[in-house]
């Protein structure tokens, strides 16, 4: 029996009764379906959040107040240990070697409103002019924050693309006046539309000079964050380290529970990566449940199969045919209907991925590994709930079969 007399057996074996093979076949088609799409949808997240992350600096050092302990987060590592970044350490930062640029900041919520009536809650966060190259902003019209807006106390802002439309529509902002906390700045920028980062998006951010921030609109002498670009990404746990060296020594603390944490790209992309491969896994297992349903589904058309063929197998075996040739041909049955599924289901699963980002906004990502591993899920299906059908088959007796009503 050679592997043309096979698939020539299958196929009409298939064929003999088309809506019951068909409603087999749906069984795996959904099943693949299903786990490629979610695989997709949870790579994609995954992409779409390295992408945000890299997005927020190149080779950044982030440096916040507290102590970020491993289960618990940032908590207090001493009295006033929210108000430790102060603006002197940002010399002794500067000093590090490897360190391109260091941007100190200070952030807080306040309702803006403009000269056109409209009004906004909004974050302010009060800059030097390193920070467009440390965090890898760029102006679409007018300026960013300059050394000497910041020497003078200047009362001016550049706007974020959001924080522009909600305060100005359609009219043009630059050199109309905003109020924030009761105080007039002149807007002299708009950023270029960059997109949510996280839990940070600079669309909808307004920045300040930094000195202006933290003498006339909040009145606090301490930083929210210190930001720091590197320059090589190489060296980024060495410079890490140098940097955690330089403010144990400057705040006298500790160097085992400081009251500050340095955190880079790596260790939020690292968190966010185990994160959304995790939530990937859980889709994909959701979705897996329909392929085992759709194996049983295919156990079950086999069993009956070789009920009603029982006559059949007898007359095979009574004319010559073996035990093995037997088992090969329903197994093969069972392969083929898992192979159409499979097939179909990889070319759903990639539809469903295409109409989820097309349709509802969200970045899906199939990939090479996805479409093989279905397939050979698809295949193993075919295998292990197609063994026992045809091993079933193979055991009849000739006789008994031969017999069989």
């Amino acid at each position: 029996m050679n592997v043309q007399d096979i698939l020539q057996e299958t196929y009409m074996a298939l064929l003999a009764n088309k809506v019951r093979s068909g409603l087999t076949i749906l069984g795996i088609v959904i099943g693949i379906a299903s786990v490629i799409a979610m695989v997709s949808i949870g790579q994609g997240a995954q992409g779409a959040i390295q992408s945000s992350i890299e997005g927020l600096g190149s080779n950044l050092l982030t440096i916040i107040p507290g102590f970020i302990q491993p289960g618990r987060g940032i908590v207090s590592s001493g009295r006033g240990a929210a108000q430790t970044l102060k603006n002197e350490d940002i010399e002794v930062l500067k000093q590090v070697p490897g360190t391109v640029s260091v941007s100190p900041e200070f952030s807080r919520r306040f309702q803006i409103t403009s000269t056109a009536g409209n009004n906004t809650n909004s974050t302010v966060i009060g800059v030097v002019p390193e920070y467009q190259s440390a965090r890898n902003v760029s102006t679409a019209q007018g300026s960013f924050i300059t050394d000497g807006q910041l020497r003078s106390l200047s009362r001016v802002a550049v706007l974020g693309p959001t924080v522009a439309e909600d305060l100005f529509g359609d009219t043009e902002p630059l050199g109309k006046t905003i109020r924030i906390n009761k105080v007039n700045f002149k807007v002299i920028g708009i950023l270029q539309t960059k997109g949510s980062a996280g839990f940070f998006n600079p669309d909808d951010t307004l920045f300040v000079p930094l000195t202006t921030m933290q003498k006339i609109l909040a009145g606090v002498d301490y930083l929210s964050t210190i930001s720091i670009s590197v320059e090589d990404k190489d060296r980024m746990t060495e410079v890490q380290d140098e940097v955690t060296a330089a403010l144990v020594a400057k705040h006298r603390v500790d160097p085992q529970s400081p009251d500050f944490s340095v955190v880079s790209q790596a260790d939020i992309l690292g968190t966010l990566t185990a994160v959304t491969t995790t939530f990937t896994i859980f889709l994909a297992s959701i979705a897996g449940i329909s392929l085992l349903v759709g194996g049983i589904g295919i156990m079950n058309m086999m069993l009956t199969t070789v009920t009603e063929r029982t006559r059949e197998i007898g007359l095979r075996k009574a004319i010559g045919a073996k035990s093995r040739h037997i088992s090969i041909q329903f197994l093969a049955e069972a392969v083929m209907l898992t192979f159409l599924g499979g097939v179909a289901g990889i070319v759903l699963g990639w539809a469903i991925s295409l109409a989820v980002s097309q349709f509802a906004g969200s970045t899906t990502k199939v990939s090479l590994q996805s479409i093989v591993l279905a397939f050979g899920v698809s295949a193993g299906i075919g295998i292990i709930f197609g063994y026992y059908p045809a091993r079933r088959a193979a055991s009849l007796n000739p006789i008994e079969a031969l017999r069989y009503e």
